[in-house]
């Protein structure tokens, strides 16, 4: 018997050897001599019946109303072999198959590299494709993301190395490969992007369209240059690096900087001139260029391009008027690139109903009302689009918001249990104990001081040493978990994970992370809908060339991310920075249904205003489009720009027509929060050494004024301010300043 057991696991080995190991590995040797051994070559599959079909895309608007259609560029440009430089094939090779002219059109060594990434990730996250291979992808395979693919063109990329030479493979691809911006084909991209013939592009031009290749909607030089020219220097230093060109030629080409020709000053000497796309038939392009990358993240371009899509959008004809009226005669008188941005979306849908991206889109096609996203792979046809909320990048980075970010940080105190009535000390200026940056110290407007001033009175005022204070209370990887959860884009510093609030620090409260005006209406919007949240969106309804329904927003489920009661207290403290406090421009005459927050960002670079009612969340951007540095001084009369001053008379603008038609709803009254203490222990964050340079924000200068009577239940009643000492500690000072009773006129108000 125990003979017996004994021999069971040698049992159970044979049999995996015989049923598992040995067919896997007879397939793997019949496969690899296909592969690399000269057997005889049978013929090649017909290509894909579809590989040159070509449908519209067809955008409308909330009313049925055709904006926009989106179409292949020039598809058919003629071009022949030897019209292709040798700089942009070496350029191509350098980047996307170092060893194209050596392996069989199937690298083992590239592919076990994949093979393993695959593995460690459980599922296809690594390429690992020759030149080849994407050929046969997108001519015989289709874009289908499995190991069986995979299989399939290596055998065919075999078959076609050894039926062509690598120059016409090389050829074929370069025909056929998608280089953003609908341009199929590195003829149609010459023209598209260089109005240019292909044997004309140069080393540098050449460099930036082989960079194009890995990520094409996510790098066109139009809607991120940054990103774009970033990748045209890693196609040249990998062409440096495998002796392609030399040192020279390489710092020659690597100082032609990408250039948007129109959006951007011109260049003292020679650079990469990008010129702006042809108009594809939209009349509200930036709005158009919004649904077109929302479709490429969930579809691909595949199916923009040749799938013939139905989209119904969720703009509203009126309010997008209402819109462009508004930013236009904000920029009047002004040139660019003083630029602005306003995106207002319906907070119980979600739906967006105005989107402006800039003043101009056939001068400038980067989207300033789209920020930017963490990168992601591309969508796979065989699995079903992905659903939540769609990051939406065009705009760059995003900008920096200021205080309008302040409100994020009042929710995570308000679910810490931190209460509206919390009193904190206001003083001048604030230094972050322990900090390890250049620069700790926070001031607030014009250096003035607060004295001991309540969580409500220093939103309404934007004090910014309250709220250093506050975001070490309340955390500040806390802060950034509740900025991702209202549905702002916060990109990590590796640019590849959501930001958990490094390194900003304890800056991150005055806006150091950048955003969109997208994001920022969204995050509002949650507010508005008494923590609902409606991911946002610009399409209703997708259908395809086969009158398949692909999406579907017209019935959606909200989910709570905010209790009612934080909602509701945040509602409640941002009405008074419409009523009294910094954001008196943008009030449109709703009291009790009215709510938001200014924000400029150091050195009056950028400047907004974000608000909402209950049925509309609406957020201004203003700045320059070339820099973030450069501040926004004396414009139409305005000697420093701050959110309280154009963003919010712009955003009274277009909100008192947008919503005057609509009912006059008042935010309910909030409830005492649950666990609400007035004071309690600082959050250990002495320990932590902070890194990142504290962001100093600097307001108007204050101009004294009466302000109407304010109840606060919380204050001693009495004609007269009554006088208590500041805490000796953090700030070591034993200054008095007044506390604000219930009935008194405050002498300090700013725009």
């Amino acid at each position: 018997m125990g003979l017996r057991l004994s021999r069971l696991p040698q049992a159970i080995a044979t049999f995996l050897a015989v049923a598992v190991v040995l067919p896997v590995v007879v397939v793997g040797v019949s496969l690899g001599s296909y592969i690399f051994l000269p057997l005889p070559t049978p013929a090649l599959p017909r290509p894909n019946a579809d590989i040159d079909a070509s449908r519209i895309t067809h955008i409308y608007d909330a009313a049925g109303n055709e904006i926009g259609v989106l179409r292949r560029f020039d598809t058919k440009v003629p071009v022949k072999a030897e019209d292709i430089p040798e700089v942009l094939k070496q350029a191509v090779v350098a980047v996307e198959d170092q060893r194209f002219y050596s392996h069989s059109g199937f690298d083992l060594k590239a592919a076990f590299r994949a093979l393993w990434a695959d593995f460690r990730n459980r599922d296809v996250v690594q390429g690992g494709s020759t030149i080849t291979q994407q050929y046969v992808k997108q001519v015989y395979t289709g874009g289908e993301r499995t190991f069986a693919r995979k299989l399939k063109e290596a055998v065919i990329a075999s078959r076609i190395d050894r039926q062509f030479d690598k120059d016409e493979i090389l050829y074929r691809y370069l025909s056929q490969i998608y280089l953003g911006g609908g341009a199929y084909g590195v003829g149609a991209a010459a023209e598209s992007y260089f109005k240019k013939p292909v044997n004309e592009l140069n080393l540098a031009e050449s460099a930036m369209l082989a960079g194009l290749i890995r990520a094409p909607s996510e790098l066109e030089p139009r809607a991120n240059p940054s990103a774009a020219e970033a990748n045209r220097l890693r196609a040249l230093r990998l062409m440096l690096e495998q002796g392609r060109i030399n040192q020279a030629q390489h710092d020659e080409a690597a100082a032609q900087r990408i250039v948007n020709v129109g959006s951007e000053p011109d260049p003292d000497g020679p650079a990469t001139l990008v010129h702006p796309i042809e108009a594809q038939s939209a009349t509200e392009p930036y709005f158009v260029d919004a649904v077109r990358r929302y479709l490429s993240v969930k579809y691909g371009d595949e199916a923009i391009y040749k799938g013939g899509l139905r989209v119904e959008t969720s703009l509203d004809a009126r309010m997008q008027e209402q819109a462009r009226a508004a930013v236009t005669n904000a920029l009047a008188g002004t040139q660019p690139p003083l630029e602005m941005a306003l995106v207002s979306v319906e907070p119980s849908t979600g739906y967006v109903r105005a989107l402006i991206g800039g003043r101009d889109f056939e001068s400038s096609q980067v989207n300033l009302a789209l920020g930017a996203c963490v990168e992601q792979p591309p969508p796979d046809p065989e699995k079903p689009a992905p659903t939540g909320p769609v990051c939406l990048s065009g705009g760059g980075s995003g900008r920096q918001p200021g205080s309008s970010f302040k409100p994020i940080t009042l929710a995570a105190a308000f679910e810490a249990g931190i209460g509206p009535s919390r009193v904190y000390s206001g003083p001048s200026s604030y230094t972050v104990p322990n900090c390890g940056a250049a620069n700790c110290t926070i001031r607030n407007v014009e250096s003035g001081g607060y004295g001991a001033v309540s969580l409500r009175l220093a939103t309404a005022y934007s004090v910014n040493t309250v709220y250093a204070q506050l975001v070490r209370d309340v955390g500040v990887k806390e802060t950034a978990e509740m900025a991702n959860r209202l549905g702002l884009t916060m990109v990590g510093a590796d640019g590849n994970r959501p930001s958990d609030g490094e390194p900003y620090g304890v800056s991150l409260t005055l806006g150091a992370a950048e955003s969109s005006p997208l994001d920022m209406a969204a995050a509002y919007s949650v507010f508005a809908n008494r923590g609902m949240q409606q991911p946002v969106t610009p399409v209703v309804k997708v259908t395809d060339g086969e009158g398949r329904v692909l999406e579907d927003n017209t019935t959606r489920q909200p989910r709570r991310v905010l209790s009612e009661a934080v909602a509701d207290n945040v509602n409640d403290v941002l009405k008074g920075v419409v009523q009294f406090g910094t954001g008196e421009g943008a009030d449109i005459g709703r009291p009790d249904g009215t709510a938001g927050k200014t924000g400029t960002s150091e050195d009056n670079g950028d400047a907004w205003f974000v608000g909402y009612t209950p049925q509309l969340s609406t957020a201004v951007w203003m700045g320059y489009s070339d820099t973030r540095s450069r501040p926004l001084r004396n414009i139409k009369g305005v000697a420093q720009v701050y959110g309280g001053t154009i963003p919010a008379s712009t955003w009274k603008a277009f909100m008192s027509e947008a919503v005057k038609n609509m009912p006059e709803v008042t935010f309910p009254a909030p409830v005492a929060l649950a666990g609400d203490i007035a004071a309690g222990p600082r959050r250990a964050l002495e320990q932590t050494q902070v890194t990142a340079p504290i962001q100093i924000v600097q307001g108007p200068p204050p101009t004294v004024a009466p302000l109407p009577t304010i109840p606060f239940p919380t204050f001693p009643p009495g004609p007269q301010p009554t006088f208590l000492p500041l805490p000796t500690s953090p700030f070591n000072t034993t200054t008095t300043r007044p506390v604000v009773p219930t009935s008194t006129t405050v002498p300090v108000r700013f725009p």
